[in-house]
């Protein structure tokens, strides 16, 4: 058996822009009119995508070379919430349970957006009735803002619908805002990371009196979402990152997660100075987000 792979090569209508029914093709011709043949879906559930959204190489020779259909983090995550296995999740219910033989806050980080490429606020909102369910008492929400897979100045109304969640659900205060520039920087700019690491350990940063403020404030500065400098949006010592507190990175991209979380776990970080005593806490992320880093893992990656 041999497996050709043809980029490119697709299934569509005869029409203006369809090089391939308008090419002479007649070695193809000729497999398609002697041996049988089908189509395949390559986009949305069928290669474990969410529905609608279109494939891409990477997951397509994934889905190939498995046999099955291999769930996206993305979608993985999301079915778990649906059909309710998400909320048996033994790494997070394990947190939960930490945080609270210690009386100690769990502190909720990520992108709150609806991008869907680094973060899904369906995911943060399921981690939040979680942490009601656990019996959580302190749970710090640290939002990072998106503006680049989201319009520019869109944060507000995605703070606003996990304000609105928040408050249904009886748990979760924002405590600090930042602009994924400098909470999810990649690129070993790491005097970006510490200015997020200051405002969430240490309550350093431009204050404001909310979230919404927050980002107000920024707008004024001719800052958009994504660019919006670290804000501590409430001063109290509970929300601050401290010994004993267990912090949940629920991105399910792992790429610009990486920095952050080195630097609240990693004993001997040399990145920049942390201070003469960097808290020791329990860090849980949603998914790998580097196979040698020593955490907890939610949704490890199915081999």
């Amino acid at each position: 058996m041999v497996l050709i792979v043809m980029d490119g090569w697709g299934v569509a209508a005869n029409g203006p822009g369809n090089a391939i029914a308008r090419a002479r093709t007649p070695v193809f011709d000729h497999l398609l009119a002697t041996y049988p043949h089908g189509e395949l879906q390559s986009s949305g559930l069928a290669v474990g995508l969410p529905e609608g959204q279109m494939g891409n190489s990477e997951v397509g020779h994934l889905n190939i070379g498995a046999g099955r259909v291999v769930y996206q983090d993305l979608t993985r995550i999301t079915k778990a919430i649906e059909d309710g296995s998400f909320f048996a999740n033994p790494v997070l219910r394990h947190a939960f349970a930490t945080a609270g033989g210690r009386g100690s806050t769990v502190h909720l980080m990520g992108l709150v957006s609806a991008g869907g490429v680094h973060a899904d606020l369906r995911h943060l909102v399921a981690v939040l009735r979680m942490a009601r369910d656990q019996g959580a008492r302190d749970v710090a929400v640290h939002a990072f803002l998106d503006g680049r897979d989201t319009p520019p100045r869109s944060a507000q109304q995605y703070l606003a619908d996990v304000q609105l969640a928040m408050a249904e659900i009886g748990v979760g205060r924002y405590v600090t805002v930042s602009g994924r520039y400098y909470a999810m920087d990649r690129d070993t700019r790491w005097e970006r990371t510490k200015l997020a690491y200051d405002a969430l350990v240490y309550g350093e940063g431009i204050s404001a009196a909310s979230a919404a403020q927050a980002v107000t404030l920024a707008y004024e500065r001719d800052e958009s979402d994504e660019f919006v400098r670290p804000t501590v949006v409430e001063p109290a010592a509970w929300a601050r990152i401290k010994d004993g507190d267990v912090c949940i990175f629920f991105n399910f991209r792992p790429d610009r997660a990486r920095q952050l979380t080195r630097a609240l776990f990693e004993e001997r970080f040399t990145q920049f100075d942390r201070g003469s005593h960097p808290p020791r806490v329990d860090v849980v992320t949603m998914t790998e987000y580097k196979k040698e880093f020593p955490l907890p893992i939610a949704f490890p990656p199915v081999r």
